[in-house]
């Protein structure tokens, strides 16, 4: 039997190592060219982070003529025509007064071409303050430039989001709501909470300085007689009510068929929420419709065609920094210090009232409105 015999394989390359050059300077040299590499993926970085912020700049300054940080996108209908119909979103908690929304209201307030406007109104509420100011300038949008507004309601449009959709008005067919909307929700409410006892049992007492009793009214954590309690309630009742009273005032002045049946008004006045169907049969919708709905209404209502009308929305602007530091934010990897503030602290220990339709405490902030 025959043996093969192996073959031999390729030659391998010999390392060569200068014997002339001392070892520490080979390492050295490796050294060195470990630096250039990282001075290379350094220099790199820099330039990449330059294009970015450049491209940043450039396209913020493409997107929008104005320095509002508003960005209009095109959202339906005809993409070329000249007349505009803009749709104003309202999503979320309103707290605050001078956010995206009443940018929104000024891009269209500002714009000539805007001939109708579509409220798109999908929010549970906030401040009384925060309600009546959007309600406010909703109004002043309307009567300045002498347009149309319908209202489309998405999944809740309730308490304070109901107060702002009356800024349509008190005309036929111009608040639309989704079959799947809830809304109503009219009242008002100031959240407190006693936490005095708490801190009784664990040897804590509040022991703050005030010029006068009533200057610690609503506080959480301060313990006070029956009578002062009594007198601090009555005083609190009085707040709610004068605000209620302007929330009912506000709706009955925009709502005509609720406004002459009273038994309606008995119901709606609650606080409690509705069903759209329910919404409609005590005229605090007009129609149940989606948001295609409430723009060929607005269409009709400013005596446009749909073929020569496109209908636009009003987004933020946000860079590439932005949406970089959004996802860090919405991944957690950002620090706790991007997301609150002392600024949010104070505001969350604010005594406030509410156009509000939730079943948790009313002690968050939301930004944008």
């Amino acid at each position: 039997m025959a043996t093969e015999t192996p073959q031999p394989g390729p030659p391998q390359p010999a390392v060569l190592v200068d014997s002339s050059k001392p070892l520490r300077i080979i390492l050295e040299q490796g050294a060195a060219r470990g630096l250039a590499r990282f001075g290379r993926w350094l220099l790199f970085t820099i330039l990449g982070i330059s294009l970015i912020m450049n491209f940043d700049f450039l396209s913020s300054k493409m997107a929008f003529e104005d320095e509002d940080g508003v960005v209009e996108r095109y959202h339906s209908l005809s993409k070329d025509a000249h007349d505009k119909i803009a749709i104003i979103d309202v999503e979320g908690a309103i707290l605050h007064s001078d956010g995206f929304v009443k940018k929104q209201i000024d891009r269209a307030r500002k714009d000539e071409t805007v001939k109708a406007v579509v409220l798109r109104v999908d929010s549970p509420g906030g401040t009384v303050t925060g309600s009546d100011y959007l309600y406010h300038h909703l109004q002043e949008l309307v009567a300045d430039r002498k347009i149309p507004m319908v209202v489309s309601m998405a999944s809740v449009a309730a308490s304070g989001g109901y107060y702002i959709a009356m800024a349509a008005g008190d005309k036929e067919h111009s608040i639309y709501a989704e079959p799947t909307t809830w809304t109503g929700s009219i009242g008002v409410i100031i959240p407190h909470y006693d936490l005095s006892s708490l801190l009784t049992r664990w040897d804590i007492a509040d022991d703050s300085i005030s010029s006068h009793p009533l200057k610690q009214m609503g506080s959480l954590t301060h313990q006070v007689s029956k009578e002062e309690r009594e007198e601090e309630r009555a005083i609190l009742k009085g707040l709610v009510d004068d605000s209620f009273g302007r929330f009912k005032e506000i709706v009955l002045k925009s709502r005509s068929a609720l406004r002459n049946n009273p038994e309606w008004q008995a119901d709606v006045f609650t606080g409690r929420i509705f069903a759209a169907d329910q919404a409609k049969a005590r005229g605090l919708v007009d129609d149940l419709g989606y948001i295609e709905d409430a723009i060929d209404q607005a269409v009709t209502q400013a005596g446009l065609s749909k073929s020569r009308v496109k209908v636009v929305k009003y987004t933020k602007h946000a860079g590439l920094f932005d949406a970089l530091l959004s996802a860090e934010i919405r991944s957690g990897a950002a620090p706790a210090s991007l997301k609150a503030d002392l600024a949010a602290l104070v505001d969350l220990t604010t005594p406030r009232a509410f156009y509000l339709c939730s079943w948790a405490p009313a002690l968050g902030s939301a930004a944008g409105h």
